[in-house]
């Protein structure tokens, strides 16, 4: 049998099913594989492999089974894991141990997939390179130098790194699908409410969302379809079927399908590599049967200002919550009282990007300045999604370029607050909105990963699965193997 670490997720679900390897052996074999790349990856910020190995060891046990079972994945650090630490990314949660599982982690555990270990990101989910990580930032498997973007870039770099099949990240305003972008993965945003928030530690509680990161559309499909569906435990969750995420990806003919490819998503500001592997990927959607027609969307320009002081509103409310008493960091000075020791805590606890963030939020939550930042923001935000509704009488898909650029040096935006958050300019308005968004692979630029992105109404992410599969098979077959077939050393090999 081939390496186990090469395997798709489907793959390796059905050679376990099949008696052909043992899902310790699999489990065993991407443990090795982490201890041999992550020193250079930095993927993971805790490896479980006592808890792995015992999951794994249940399912050979025929305890669990299902379309997923014995498959390792790699979980996003900001999801509570029962006894796991669970730090965010931060120091005021350093040594954190969840008494509690996230909805997601236990519909994992149900499903038998193997939770490999918790996974680096930018502090509480707030950037786009895993730069602003507390613990150090992670590396791009494509190229060491560079970021694996963010803030779920240590779940992507675990992926393309081959260090597991499977991830689960967070996007609040583009934290899977540019990743997955920069990094040549799969990542999906599920429709807002498609997917629990229960356990997940809040950044931007009206943005937020919770979804997968895979080496392959089916794979993403099968991550989706396992994590998804009501929880009454969370407020915002969705009673309504789950898509039929993983049917969809069956079809290779898009005839009766019509694209639209967003104006003002594209153009100035975006790389002359992207855009060129971009717009050859729409010409194969053409070829494929879609009816491909440009879209306006007006008010995407104004999504950024307006995210940027939403997501900081709602992060400087649900931030509070750290205030050294109950959980987590707490410094104590001498016989100071509680409010210093609050202020000490949170001093040292929170690094600089959660600090800017809370600022921003609480200054545009104040009287006197809530209507005419607060208030106009969610206006736009309106809006914008007026701007999807109008798209999508004429569309059954929106598609653009994910990311302006591809993967930049470490370091290169660190001290640009603003040209950092241009990473995320074509992946945030599908979060003011609520719809679901796929980034995939469509081809390189300078050697490096460029992604693409589909956008479907709420609750139709079985859209996103369809046209996705479609263009995936496609392009595989254009250039004879998938586009990771296509990276260095570190990741096709260990």
């Amino acid at each position: 049998m081939a390496d186990l670490t090469t395997l798709t997720a489907a793959e390796t679900a059905s050679a376990i099913a099949a008696r052909e390897v043992s899902a310790v052996e699999v489990t065993q074999a991407h443990l090795d594989r982490i201890a041999a790349v992550d020193g250079d990856v930095h993927a993971f910020l805790h490896v479980d492999a006592e808890g792995a190995l015992e999951a794994a060891a249940r399912v050979d046990a025929g305890e669990i089974s299902g379309p997923l079972a014995g498959v390792p994945l790699a979980l996003k650090d900001v999801l509570a894991q029962r006894g796991v630490p669970t730090t965010c990314g931060s120091k005021i949660l350093e040594g954190w141990r969840p008494p509690y599982d996230a909805t997601v982690v236990t519909r994992l555990r149900e499903a038998g997939v193997v939770i490999l270990g918790k996974t680096n990101m930018d502090e509480f989910a707030m950037g786009s390179s895993t730069e602003n990580s507390a613990y150090g930032p992670s590396h791009n498997p494509w190229d060491l130098s560079r970021i694996p973007g963010g803030s779920s870039g240590g779940s992507a770099a675990a992926v393309a790194a081959y260090e597991a099949p499977l991830a689960i990240g967070t996007d609040t305003g583009g934290s899977i699908r540019q990743p997955a972008a920069v990094c040549g993965l799969v990542g999906v945003k599920p429709t807002y409410g498609g997917v629990s928030r229960y356990g997940l530690v809040a950044f931007s509680s009206s943005l937020d969302q919770a979804g997968p990161l895979a080496r392959t559309v089916l794979d993403a499909a099968l991550l989706h379809a396992a994590i998804a569906g009501h929880d009454p435990m969370d407020s915002t969750s969705i009673d309504a079927p789950v898509p039929d995420v993983v049917g969809a990806c069956a079809s290779r003919d898009l005839t009766g399908v019509t694209v639209g490819v967003v104006r003002e998503l594209g153009g100035e500001g975006y790389e002359a590599g992207v855009e060129a592997a971009f717009h050859a990927s729409v010409e194969v959607l053409t070829a494929l049967g879609a009816d491909v027609v440009e879209v306006s969307c007006p008010h995407f320009p104004y999504a950024l200002p307006a995210y940027y002081l939403i997501a900081p509103s709602e992060c400087s409310s649900n931030l509070a919550r750290f205030d050294a008493m109950r959980f987590g960091l707490r410094v104590q000075v001498g016989d100071a009282g509680a409010e210093e020791v609050m202020a000490t805590t949170r001093e040292q606890g929170f690094g600089p990007e959660v600090k800017r963030r809370i600022i921003l939020g609480t200054y545009a939550l104040s009287s006197g300045y809530y209507d005419a930042y607060y208030g106009q923001a969610q206006k736009v935000r309106t809006l914008i999604t007026r701007d999807f509704d109008a798209a999508f009488e004429t569309v059954d898909v929106l598609v653009s370029p994910t990311t302006p650029g591809v993967a930049f040096p470490i370091g290169e935006k660190a001290d640009d607050p603003m040209a950092m958050y241009l990473s995320d300019i074509a992946s945030i308005p599908s979060n003011l909105a609520g719809n679901a968004s796929m980034s995939l692979p469509c081809g390189l630029a300078g050697g490096l990963p460029v992604g693409l992105q589909i956008i479907a109404p709420p609750l139709a992410d079985d859209r996103l699965y369809r046209v996705g599969a479609a263009l995936e098979a496609a392009l595989d077959e254009r250039r004879g193997a998938t586009l990771l077939a296509s990276a260095p050393s570190l990741t096709a090999r260990p």
